[in-house]
């Protein structure tokens, strides 16, 4: 079981866990919710969302302005 991770430069398949979920992904990553946003097939998506096999994940930088 496998889903595609879109980030920056990153754009590849990987593994895919057992109740893998988006703050999962993020702790693994070093990402935390408040500087990017998930994406899971195309739709805004919370951290306890859980990833499915051919899922497509696009994380999405926070750009924050003052």
């Amino acid at each position: 079981m496998q889903f595609s991770l879109k980030f920056k430069d990153i754009d590849e398949k990987r593994d895919l866990n057992e109740n893998y979920t988006i703050r999962d992904l993020l702790d693994e990553l070093e990402l935390s919710a408040q500087t990017v946003v998930a994406k899971q097939n195309g739709e805004l998506t919370i951290e306890e969302s859980v990833i499915n096999d051919g899922d497509e994940i696009n994380l999405v930088q926070i750009i924050y302005g003052g």
